[in-house]
């Protein structure tokens, strides 16, 4: 399980980190309409949730295994 969360954090956060990356290239040369706009929040939003979610995860698993083990 621990490696299923922290490969899905990582994949989602660089998926988020990459969008960012590409909003900003591309912002010069988009036409900046709403459905632009809308796009790229949702590019850049949702995986970012997804990695943010997978991490709080692994790390309500990794704390309480570590209190299940000292008791």
């Amino acid at each position: 399980m621990k490696a299923y969360l922290i490969t899905t954090g990582s994949i989602f956060g660089l998926m988020a980190v990459v969008h960012v990356w590409r909003a900003i290239e591309e912002w010069p040369n988009a036409s900046v309409t709403p459905a632009f706009l809308l796009g790229m929040t949702a590019l850049i939003v949702l995986p970012g949730l997804l990695a943010w979610w997978a991490w709080c995860v692994l790390r309500k698993l990794q704390g309480g295994q570590t209190k299940h083990g000292n008791q």
